[in-house]
């Protein structure tokens, strides 16, 4: 319609000059009587020709304006800064521009074009950072999602797995990102202070964020199609996973070098941090790497990807589950539709690399989708070991804790099993009688393992009883000295944090006649000793 109108305005003036032209190329000898119509005729044209020329500007003043207008309306739904950091799709939708020939130019898409509901809310994007503390450039990411379950919740256990074991240095490179894919705010604040009780050293460090998603991220998932035979709360379900992953990817996208895709019911091997690491800066050219063979757990990409990665699953969130279309990704990179299905596995296999034994296993028998049982098993994760053995100095071994079964302190002491007590009280002990006085360069407890993270030593001093009486005496008692005497001539050198003592002996204290663990509270747990080092 405007363009109708700068086209009529166009012809109206090329009509008032023609009829101007002609006008002029009467001759003048047409008679006095004709002359005076002519001359009023002529100041009504020039009139109409400068009212057509008015005309013409005003409709082109219009269109411009209208184009300016159009191009204000597709950037007015952007994503705030805070959420371009934190991992969206680029905020301009399609505009249209034009260049010096007036042909018109494209932009690139967005998320608003997969998800047309979002432009009804600007902030629908911005992630609910309910735990963090905004830590980046780490070597590894780890995404873990987590929904309401009907019954059993597996996500403390699968932290405990994670963290276990992790050296301070590892825990500095390293952020675990939980997404909880709920927009009940209750039910967020409920995970995020389980989290925080639970987890409270690593959520101060930055180690662990806690996210979930707008109230109005999510679209109606009523008009979804049953397609591949599956049910319309399967179908619900495995969309909403689509969504989930790729929010959780785009908020990951600038934290780190490589981001790794959990679920909240798995537990990881011990090593996992270095073992995927070193297995990543071996490889050369890919997509994604695997650290297990069931469904997305385990799958590692490379944070620069993560981009387009997310935009192909937000393209086809409703048509396939998340799995597929990973596959199908591949696909598109490097296989050749004139060449058979061999062919496209042997160029898919090469942006896939698979790493073997597995190190993330499936624990979870109550699937997020309701009603559903999941027993699924990774026969590649192995035999998971449970304690780590070591030379020890010959000792005589006594404790005021009675041991489960065949988990007895002597067993562990000489590297053949774990120790495993019943709830440790006030004033219990584990002592370490060297047969010997012996030089100990440095010590190491480790409580819990990779199945039974939750029993650790808490409120437990490590002490130590040097032979020599009179530097023991002097240490204790002099103003000076940074030891802490405790009786029977024990000094106090290092305490359970997080489940872990370990630390340096000095000289001025050997050589060690006894060494000793001291609980002081009452615990709500067992304990679990996996490694005991005392390295001579």
């Amino acid at each position: 319609m405007r363009l109708y109108s700068l086209r009529f305005g166009c012809v109206l003036v090329f009509a008032c000059f023609a009829t101007f032209t002609w006008i002029k190329s009467i001759p003048s000898d047409g008679g006095s009587t004709v002359r005076p119509d002519l001359e009023t005729l002529y100041q009504r044209l020039l009139l109409a020709e400068e009212l057509g020329g008015q005309v013409s500007r005003d409709l082109s003043s219009l269109l411009e304006e209208l184009r300016n207008t159009s191009t204000a309306a597709n950037i007015s739904h952007p994503i705030s800064s805070t959420a371009t950091t934190s991992g969206s799709i680029p905020t301009e939708t399609i505009r249209q521009k034009t260049d010096h020939s007036g042909q018109q130019t494209f932009v690139q898409p967005n998320i608003y074009l997969y998800m047309p509901h979002l432009r009804q809310h600007p902030d629908s994007l911005l992630p609910n950072v309910v735990l963090g503390q905004g830590r980046r450039g780490v070597s590894l990411v780890l995404g873990i999602p987590t929904v309401k379950r009907e019954k059993q919740n597996y996500l403390v256990s699968t932290l405990r797995s994670l963290l276990y074991g992790l050296t301070p240095l590892q825990q500095q490179d390293l952020l675990i990102i939980v997404f909880v894919a709920e927009t009940d705010s209750d039910y967020v604040g409920s995970i995020a202070e389980s989290i925080r009780k639970n987890f409270s050293k690593e959520v101060q460090s930055g180690l662990l964020d806690v996210i979930s998603p707008s109230q109005y991220y999510y679209p109606d998932f009523s008009g979804l199609k049953e397609t591949f035979g599956d049910s319309k709360d399967r179908v619900k379900w495995r969309t909403k996973q689509n969504l989930d992953y790729s929010f959780l990817m785009l908020y990951a996208q600038d934290k780190g070098t490589y981001y790794v895709q959990l679920e909240d019911d798995v537990v990881a091997k011990a090593g996992y941090f270095n073992t995927m690491k070193t297995f990543a800066n071996q490889q050369q050219q890919w997509l994604y790497l695997e650290f297990s063979q069931l469904g997305f757990i385990g799958k590692m990409f490379q944070s620069r990807d993560l981009p387009m990665i997310a935009e192909f699953f937000l393209m086809f969130h409703r048509d396939k589950p998340i799995d597929w279309l990973l596959d199908h990704i591949l696909w598109v990179k490097v296989c050749n539709p004139e060449k058979d299905a061999k062919d496209c596995d042997k160029q898919k296999a090469q942006l896939r690399q698979r790493y073997k034994p597995s190190l993330f296993q499936h624990v979870g028998l109550h699937s997020s989708l309701p009603g559903k049982l999941q027993q699924l098993k990774d026969k590649d994760f192995g035999q998971q070991s449970l304690f780590q053995a070591h030379s020890n100095p010959a000792a005589e071994l006594s404790s005021s804790l009675k041991h489960y079964q065949q988990h007895s302190l002597e067993r562990a002491y000489r590297g053949q099993d774990f120790f495993w007590a019943l709830t440790p009280s006030q004033g219990d002990y584990i002592l370490f009688n060297f047969a010997q006085p012996v030089h100990i360069s440095r010590y190491l407890f480790r409580s819990g393992n990779i199945e039974t993270s939750g029993d650790k030593f808490t409120n437990t001093t490590v002490e130590v009883l040097p032979s020599n009486a009179s530097a023991r005496d002097r240490l204790a008692t002099g103003s000076s000295s940074s030891y802490k005497a405790s009786d029977e001539h024990f000094i106090t050198i290092g305490a359970f944090e997080n489940g872990v003592a370990e630390g340096e002996i000095e000289e001025v204290l050997q050589p060690i006649s006894a060494l000793r663990l001291v609980v002081h509270s009452d615990a709500d747990v067992w304990a679990l000793l996996s490694e005991i080092h005392i390295a001579v």
